[in-house]
């Protein structure tokens, strides 16, 4: 790297050679001047190499090096001109001119294309090479437009005019590139303008917008932007948005009022805008003059300025002695305020307008010779092709284009309404008259349009895009003034489209919506934003009104969120039929009880109530901020803000909104301040007379609302501004008002020091009202009922002497007196019952009620003192509430009796599950169906969400278990048998349900505690103590019984007691243990050792428990008798003859051995049973009773063998008997779950 302070050069030094050596191979001028311009042998390969120089090196490295070096080399000026000038206009046949110029035009393009800034991109080259490239290219459009010899334009044109000829199905792609390349060319020169920020030394005439039209008119290339727009779609398809921009730099900023006047009008319009110039001048010098110096301005003044604190204040100038308000000024103007420093702003202006263009009368009559051309035949087809463009968000489309194409069709539907008025003045038909009406504009007033107009609004004002919701606000104003012309136009046809157009804009309410919230939310956007706000909302409602008075039915389409309640769970009686209940049950399935939707529904447009939407302050503030600016605005901008104050102020008569110190201030100086209106403006009459009604009224007000000399301070919300109007609160009304939250106490206190603690926080708010009309109603309430008692005690004196003395003396002790009725004594009173918490707590501590709770309050529910309370206990009330008054309760650490409460927390909702009206699926009876429905409502203890546990079981075909019996031979008896046990399986589970069902209704019942439970001498506690115990002695005697008898059963040799799946050295073991005997021990088996019946009893008593409680469950379940008989007589017939010695653990250990068989076993018959391998059956059985690991245990050990039993085993030659399967040891096969001797399978549960 080379020293810095040795090279100086901005470029490097090698680049600056290379790019040097290629100028000046590229050609020169000749010794002869004659000769011109000569073209080097390579010419063609050197701006080829200069091309690839720009886009490898300045593009693919973010550098501007080379350009930099062809701007210092004057390439364009110098070399590409002249060459284009050796390609003569009437030599169309040489290709080797047209590659020359071809060649060129890519070097042009780059060298041309506008320089953007973006910090985030830009390097320090950057900034060395920007401003003298831009001040290259003002050259390189300086030299263009006016090159003398031959009309660059004209050529560049030339270059694409054969790729342009072909039809748009024959181009190829570089047919395509070269047409697009000469038009960005074009749009490049058009773009070109001097720098705001840099000042061009050079005649700024000549690159002018005067003289761009003028050079684009005479090189016909207004022409050719005509031809490609009015055959968009058609010839051309990408081109659309680069012939929009060429014609959007032509046009910007061009006042198009002022296009199709005649020379006399525009000089009259310009002499009026000298004269309003000259006059504002005059009014600016006149308020000068008043403070203006003297000739004894000379001598200096310093006077004293008395404040009301006392202090004293310097002032200093003579123009401090002509009035106070003069003093006043120059003391506020002297106070040094720094405010808080903020992020710059970007300007406001819609992106590269620039200021405004003034034409000269020769540029004006070309425009508007191509304006009026472009409208008949261009308008629709480009700006049609351009929205369709922007819809599907072609590859094509900048972001830059949206802003472009709403400007432009903003700024023709104006220049259109401004040719249809000067022909009308001029009584000539316009040619748009001779095709139809509006129908040169048509492609932008329909449907889709609209749709992406306010597509793009709401977009705009989503992403705070101020420029670009600027620039579409301009073309919504213009769009609706165009439909009301087309209204006022008297063509009965226009009239009828018209209206159609304006139904379609105002039906939707969304767009009500958004300028509402637009002008609402002006903050500091701009005076560009405010005034296209401002115009939009003027024109938006004035259009509005009428077209509302002349369709009284206007209906409009509203969206808004509503919640929507899904169906409640209908009982069982109520549903016709499964398919009624398996929809009810679909609908109740989801957890959420709402569901929040958007819908779309019709209502009659009112527009008294939809002007009230333009009324809060932040509407009123931004046609405050408009108004500001009364000094700079035309007559149109000042009636606009004029009559948006009129409305506000008269047609709705919320005068109250402008009653503000600034805004009174404002309309003050506006006609008598020190810079008023201009007398002789059209608006200055109408402006007087709004500023003097609205300070009457604000005067007028002020007598009647006291308030308001406070409020004048801040801005009205909606609430403040109803009550400085009419006086009162507005009153809402609740269409499903909802009570006050129910508060509780934080710590457990007695009762009057909870009633101290709530009539503490009365008096703390203010509120001894309450208290006093509290106290009124219990005293009433208290002598009403001392004096029913005393009349029912002197009743009862009566009858004491008679023969049915005993029984009134019970009537009257159990009969209860009236309840006295609470009656609020105002609005107020019934209003806090209902919404103040502290009242309502007061009020349920001292025992009042409501009359119905069951219903839902209301603010009319009537509250009642129950006629359990006595006389005397409402006195204590009474009491305690006067002691509290007069001894309010102190808390420590400075609390507050506030602090003492808390918020009760609202009860849990139980969700709608999918089971909640389904029957169990084992239940055969629909009647037992129904009354499970009535046990337990929601919202019990524990509301839980649904698990894949609690779903039913699926209803598949069960595997079925093949049971291992033994000795049995009879497959008929073994049939008839099954049967049996089926009716007596079926007739226990009936009436275990029904025992469930009576106990879960006793539950239920109970369910509510009764506060008299707390006391033991009550008489209630005592029944059901004696109850209680006489049930459990009850049961206590049945255990024993069954105990007994099953001791004895087994002492007796009987089997029927030991159940099956039990081994039985096992059960011998318990039953040994329990029986303590060593005599049992010898019957059961002669040949077992002392020693090891001492370990079998020792074994039988710790597992005492197990067998009463297996007991207990075969009584309950199966009445008191054996479970599986057939299995358990045969297993006992067999241990009969086993020996008494105690088996291995291992052997101990070993379970049924079962066989879930298959399908296709079953149909090979009961001699493929027989024949069953017993290592294949215990394989079968490892890999089945894997399932069983999974299943849930059962809640009745003894159902399981006997489910097995009743199981039916599948039916291959028409028998049922059960197979007895081999014995064989289960080895390396997973335990299956077991309880007590069974195995658990998930068909053995109901």
């Amino acid at each position: 790297m080379e020293d810095a302070e040795t090279n100086n050069d901005t470029v490097h030094p090698e680049v600056r050679a290379h790019i040097n050596s290629l100028v000046s191979a590229l050609g020169g001028y000749s010794i002869d001047e004659t000769d011109g311009y000569k073209l080097g042998d390579d010419a063609l390969e050197v701006l080829r190499d200069l091309k690839k120089w720009i886009r490898f090196y300045d593009e693919k490295t973010n550098r501007m090096d080379v350009a930099r070096c062809l701007a210092e080399a004057n390439l364009v000026g110098s070399d590409l001109l002249h060459i284009l000038a050796t390609w003569p206009q009437n030599d169309n046949n040489s290709k080797y001119k047209a590659r020359i110029a071809l060649a060129c035009l890519e070097v042009m393009v780059p060298l041309t294309w506008p320089i953007e800034k973006d910090r985030e991109t830009m390097t320090l080259n950057h900034h060395r090479h920007m401003p003298v490239l831009q001040l290259a290219q003002l050259g390189y459009k300086r030299a263009i437009i006016n090159f003398d010899a031959i009309p660059i334009l004209n050529t560049a044109v030339r270059v694409a005019l054969p790729s342009m000829a072909l039809p748009n199905g024959d181009r190829s792609a570089r047919d395509q590139g070269i047409i697009k390349l000469v038009l960005y060319f074009l749009r490049n020169i058009a773009v070109i303008a001097p720098p705001p920020g840099i000042k061009y030394d050079g005649d700024e005439t000549q690159i002018s917008r005067s003289a761009l039209i003028d050079a684009f008119s005479y090189q016909d290339v207004l022409h050719v932007l005509l031809t490609i727009a009015s055959n968009m779609g058609e010839d051309f398809r990408t081109e659309d948005v680069v012939v929009m921009e060429i014609i959007f730099h032509l046009v910007k900023r061009v006042d198009s009022r002022n296009l199709f006047v005649s020379e006399n009008q525009l000089h009259r319009i310009k002499a009026d805008k000298l004269r309003a110039a000259m006059d504002k001048e005059d009014a600016m010098l006149t308020s000068y003059r008043k403070n203006a110096p003297t000739r004894h301005s000379r001598f200096g003044t310093m006077i004293w300025v008395k404040r009301e604190s006392g202090k004293l204040s310097t002032v200093s100038g003579q123009d401090a002695l002509l009035d106070a308000a003069t003093r006043e000024r120059k003391m506020d103007s002297s106070k040094n305020f720094k405010p808080p420093r903020r992020a710059r702003k970007e300007d406001m202006e819609p992106k590269d307008l620039g200021p405004p263009v003034s034409l000269d009368e020769r540029a004006r009559q070309q425009l508007q010779s191509f304006v009026s051309d472009f409208l008949d035949s261009g308008f629709n087809p480009l700006f049609s092709h351009v929205r369709k463009s922007l819809d599907r968000e072609a590859p094509h489309v900048l972001d830059y284009h949206h802003g472009q194409f709403y400007y432009l069709v903003a700024w023709f539907l104006e220049a259109e309404r401004m040719r249809r008025k000067a022909n009308k003045d001029s009584r000539q038909p316009s040619t748009g008259d001779n095709v139809g009406s509006f129908n040169l504009v048509a492609e932008v007033l329909n449907q889709e349009m609209f749709i992406t107009m306010n597509r793009a609004l709401d977009r705009a004002y989503g992403d705070k895009d101020w420029r670009l919701l600027t620039t579409i606000m301009r073309c919504f104003t213009q769009i609706l003034l165009t439909v009301q012309e087309m209204s006022d136009s008297g063509d009965e046809e226009n009239e009828e489209i018209a209206n159609n157009i304006l139904s379609r804009l105002f039906y939707e309410e969304t767009t009500h919506d958004a300028i509402t919230n637009i002008v609402r939310s002006y903050k500091d956007q701009g005076f560009e934003y405010l005034d296209a706000s401002t115009e939009l909302t003027h024109t938006f409602l004035r259009i509005l009104e009428a077209y509302s008075k002349q369709n009284a039915d206007l209906q409009v389409r509203s969206r808004k969120r509503t919640r929507r309640k899904k169906k409640a769970a209908k009982p069982a009686e109520d549903q016709g039929g499964d398919e009624d209940q398996a929809d009810a049950e679909e609908d109740d399935s989801a957890d959420d009880a709402r569901q929040v939707e958007k819908i779309s529904q019709e209502r009659k447009f009112d527009f008294k109530r939809f002007a009230t939407r333009f009324i809060p302050q932040g509407v009123v503030d931004t046609f405050v901020a408009f108004a500001k600016y009364y000094r700079d605005l035309d007559d149109s901008q000042l009636k606009r803000a004029h009559r948006y104050f009129y409305r506000v102020a008269i047609k709705q008569e919320m005068c109250v909104m402008l009653f503000r110190l600034d805004i009174i201030h404002l309309f003050y100086n506006m006609i008598k301040g020190p810079e008023p209106l201009d007398k002789n403006s059209s608006m200055y009459k109408e402006w007087e007379e709004l500023s003097k009604q609205i300070i009457k009224r604000c005067v007028r007000k002020l007598d009647e609302r006291p308030a308001l000399f406070a409020e004048l301070l801040f801005s009205k919300i909606n609430s403040t501004a109803h009550y400085l109007e009419y006086g009162y609160e507005k009153q809402t009304i609740s269409s499903n008002p909802r009570p006050a939250a129910e508060i509780e106490f934080k710590r457990e206190v007695e009762r009057d020091q909870q009633i101290a603690i709530v009539v503490g926080v009365l008096l703390d708010r203010n509120q001894t009202d309450h208290l006093e009309w509290i106290k009124k109603q219990l005293s009433e309430a208290e002598s009403e009922r001392r004096a029913w008692e005393n009349v029912e005690k002197a009743l009862a004196a009566e009858k004491l002497d008679g023969e049915a003395a005993d029984e009134p003396a019970e009537g009257s002790a159990e009969k209860a007196a009236p309840h006295a009725t609470m009656s609020p004594d105002n609005d107020a009173r019934r209003a806090a019952m209902f919404k103040n918490p502290h009242l309502r707590l007061l009020m349920k501590l001292v025992g009042m009620e409501r009359l119905a709770p069951t219903l839902d309050e209301t603010p009319d529910s009537i509250w009642i003192i129950p006629g359990t309370i006595t006389a005397d206990a409402l006195k204590e009330t009474v009491s305690l509430i006067n002691s509290a008054e007069f001894t309010p309760a102190t808390f420590e650490d400075g609390e507050l009796a506030e602090d003492q409460f808390r918020r009760k927390s609202a009860p849990r909702k139980r969700a709608a599950y999918d089971d909640d009206n389904n029957n169990n699926n084992n239940n055969d009876d629909d009647s037992e169906a129904s009354e499970n429905d009535m046990l337990f409502p929601a919202g019990g203890p524990t509301a839980r969400k649904r698990t894949a546990e609690d779903e039913p079981p699926p209803t598949k075909n069960k595997k079925r278990l093949h049971r291992r019996r033994r000795n049995n031979k009879d497959g008929d008896g073994s049939e008839q048998e099954g049967e049996e046990e089926d009716g007596e399986a079926e007739a226990r589970a009936r009436a275990r349900r029904k025992k469930e069902l009576e106990k879960a209704r006793k539950v239920k019942s109970e369910m509510y505690v009764d506060l008299r439970e707390d006391d033991s001498d009550w008489e209630g506690n005592r029944e059901q103590d004696k109850v209680f115990f006489a049930r459990e002695l009850e049961r206590q005697a049945v255990k024993d019984a069954s105990f007994g008898g099953l001791l004895l059963t087994t002492g007796g040799g009987g089997g029927g007691g030991k159940p099956s799946g039990v081994e039985s050295a096992d059960w011998e073991g318990l039953l040994l243990g329990v029986g303590g005997g060593e005599e049992e021990e010898a019957d059961e088996g002669g040949e077992g050792d002392e020693g090891e019946g001492e370990k079998r009893a020792r074994k039988g008593r710790k597992r005492k428990s197990d067998a009463a409680a297996l007991a207990e469950g075969s009584e309950d379940e199966d009445g008191g008798t054996g479970d599986g008989e057939s299995g358990s007589s045969s297993a006992d017939e067999t241990s009969a003859s086993r020996p008494s010695k105690r088996r291995k653990p291992a052997q101990k250990k070993m379970k049924q051995v079962v066989d879930i068989s298959s399908d296709e076993e079953d149909e090979d018959g009961d001699a493929d049973d027989m024949d069953v391998d017993p290592i294949e059956s215990t394989q079968s059985s490892s890999r089945d009773g894997a399932v069983t690991n999974d299943t849930p245990l059962s809640s009745s050990p003894g159902r399981t063998a006997k489910a097995a039993a009743e199981t039916p085993v599948d039916k291959g030659d028409g028998n049922d008997e059960d197979d007895d399967m081999p014995v064989a040891k289960a080895a390396g096969r997973a335990r299956p779950r077991a309880r007590a001797g069974f195995i658990v399978e998930s068909s053995d549960e109901e």
